[in-house]
Order: structure tokens, then sequence, then C-alpha cells
């Protein structure tokens, strides 16, 4: 039977980032995956500088060879209507592929990995953790998104995830000409009922639309008719493809798991980690794969539910479940009053920058996370 110190499952940015942490630690970390890296990834593909600052990446290198399509501003509306140009002057963002990404973490990592090995079976036997009868590690980290094996099998009943479709793919040369979609200026469009919003996000040659919503009815509907209103209002004369694919994530403070317990811990979606208010799951993922690291490094070899704790303890502390006031407020109005109000401000410029794409989607207001350290600097991340 193969042994090892830290067994991650899942080499997505979340395992990748935790493995990563690990890389000078003595520790002997492997991680398994389902899937053959580079792999295709349902996501809409973006990032904040502040990923790359966290994981050292210099942006100008990792662009030489892979897809990073800087983002200088946002088009932000309601579904139907007319959207406000929000413009930064300089980047703030980056479009992603996350084939490409995904696979550069992993290869980069320091860890071993066993591709195309899915988890048949776990097994706790007081002393450490069995998987598929032929692995052998008394940490057991789930790094394999909202499906993770790990967080299946320690399930907590409950909690209503945000279900989503979408779609990535390469425009021909007639088609990337006649596109009116920008690659600089992504396109963010919340449903009438404030329940979701729809994305079209032009990296290269490439367009990803897709669609998330909090109420998981008739996604499909949601999603034709979102990609009707594309065609109608923003030049978007290209003949879409049917393979629209769904996943599903829990948002921070909305979802059941409990992100320890005895020698093992959740991280990234696997955790229920996305931001409430944008969804944004890249970003909390390699935040929590870092803390999570830092976390084993202290804890030297004593894994029990107490001294792991304070990963939770740390998640809570970064990520802040708690909603801002305005949000707050928001919740506690009437759903029609509500609407109505959400009609008006988002043709509203300062809002759209201030409270929509400064506070929600750039998180411009949380304080600068030092990679090592796990300090706060004075700085906010993107000013």
């Amino acid at each position: 039977m193969d042994s090892c110190d830290v067994l991650i499952v899942g080499a997505g940015p979340a395992g990748s980032s935790c493995a990563w942490g690990l890389r000078s630690s003595g520790l002997d970390v492997l991680i398994v995956d389902k899937s053959k890296f580079p792999r295709n990834k349902v996501c809409g593909g973006w990032i904040t500088p502040e990923v790359l600052h966290l994981l050292q990446i210099n942006p100008e290198e990792y662009g030489r060879e892979r897809l990073l399509q800087p983002i200088t501003g946002f088009k932000i509306g309601r579904i139907g209507v007319r959207g406000v140009d929000v413009d930064y002057g300089r980047v703030v963002s980056y479009g992603i592929r996350r084939c490409e990404f995904d696979e550069y973490l992993l290869r980069r990592c320091g860890a071993c990995c066993r591709e195309e090995t899915a988890v048949q079976s776990i097994e706790w036997l007081g002393n450490a953790w069995i998987i598929n009868g032929e692995i052998r590690a008394p940490l057991l980290v789930g790094a394999g998104g909202h499906f993770c094996p790990v967080a299946r099998y320690l399930a907590e009943a409950g909690g209503q995830p945000v279900v989503a479709q979408e779609v990535e793919f390469q425009m021909n040369a007639q088609q990337a000409a006649s596109c009116g979609v920008r690659g600089d200026i992504p396109e963010l469009y919340f449903c009438n009922d404030m329940q979701g919003y729809g994305w079209c996000f032009r990296k290269g040659d490439y367009l990803n639309i897709g669609l998330g919503r909090l109420d998981p009815h008739d996604i499909p509907k949601h999603v034709r008719r979102f990609c009707e209103v594309l065609k109608q209002t923003n030049n978007l004369s290209i003949d879409l493809p049917n393979e629209f694919r769904g996943h599903a994530y829990f948002l921070f403070g909305q979802s059941p798991r409990n992100v320890v317990g005895q020698a093992r811990i959740l991280i990234g979606d696997a955790a229920g980690l996305a931001y409430p208010q944008s969804g944004e799951g890249i970003r909390p993922a390699v935040e929590s794969g870092l803390l999570a690291a830092e976390v084993i490094r202290n804890v030297a070899g004593k894994y029990s539910r107490e001294r792991l704790a304070a990963h939770s303890e740390q998640l809570a502390n970064r990520l802040n479940a708690r909603p801002e006031s305005l949000e707050g407020l928001a919740r506690h109005l009437p759903p029609t009053l509500r609407n109505a109000c959400a009609g008006l401000l988002f043709r509203n410029k300062t809002f759209c920058r201030r409270v929509v794409t400064d506070r929600w989607f750039l998180r411009t207001r949380e304080l600068h996370w030092m990679t090592g350290s796990h300090l706060f600097s004075r700085c906010a991340c993107l000013s």
C-alpha cells in the first residue's frame, strides 16, 4: 500500500494552491484527480490581480504562452436593458482559460499527482485514511469542487447551491470580426428578479457565455432567454453552440458543510466558499488552499478536529460571511420593492461602479493579504 503525509483530492486551484503552500514543509504531499490535465472546466474564467499576487505569478510571464485577457472595465445592467459602462482605465482583472490556468498551477505546485484516479472508497481506520484501498494518509484534504467525494462522504444535508449553465468556444475569424463584445470589458446582466446574473466574456478569440441563479428552477429557460437578449441588444450575431454545461456551488455562509473534522479539511468549492455577491470561486479557492497549508504546517502532524479548527476561524475572518449594510437591507425589502429599486440603481453609473464592481466583483475594499506571512497590509488590494 502506498502512503503519504497529506492526500489532496482534487487538482484544481484549491488543491494545487494547498500543495504549493506545503512545497517546503518537508511533508510528502500527493494529489489525486479523476481527470487528465489539461482538462476542460466549466467556469466563467476570470481572476483578479490578487490571485496572481497570492500565488506569486508574473502576469507577463504567464501570458507569454497562455491566454491572459486584460480587463479594464465592465458593462453592468439588467437582462433586456441597455448596460452602463464602468471604465477603470487600468487593468483590474484578467480573463483566463481554466484548462490552461489549472494545469499551470498543478505542474508547478511541487507535489506528485495521480491523474485519472477517481476516488471510489474512503475509510477511516482510527489513525489514517485509506483511499481506494491502496493509498494511506493521516490527513485528507477535500478539494474536488462541489461534488468532491470527500465532501460527499462526510455530507451534511441541506443547503441550496447556486446552479449555472455556460459555454466557452473559440470563434472563427469571421465570428471574431463580427462579435460586438469587447475583450477588455466583460458584460454582466442581472436577472430581473435579482436571483442571479448572466455574463458574456470575450477572451481573445474565445467567448464565454453563462448564467447562474439562486433559484434552480427552469435554468435552461433562463439561459435561452439571456442568449436571445444578447443577440438582440449586443450585436451578437453568432450562432451559439447548444453545448451548455451545468455546474453548482455553495455560497460562503450558506453552505451546510463543516470545513474541518477529524484529520480532514475541505477547501474551495468542496467547502462552499464562493463569494455571496458575485459567485466567484477561484480566489476563495486559492486563499483557502493557502490558509489550509499554513494550518497543516502549524499543527505539526497532530490532526485532531480541535487543532484543525483554526482553518475554519481563518476562513471566517478572511472571507467574512456577514453581509454589508446595503445587501443586508435589501434582503429585508419585499421582493417587488427590491426589484423596482434595483431597476433604478442599475441605470446609475456610480452605483454600478462603487457597489457592483468595486464591492461585489473586485472587492477593492478588502485589505491586501501578504503571501507567506498571512498578514494584512494597509493598502486596498486594487488601489
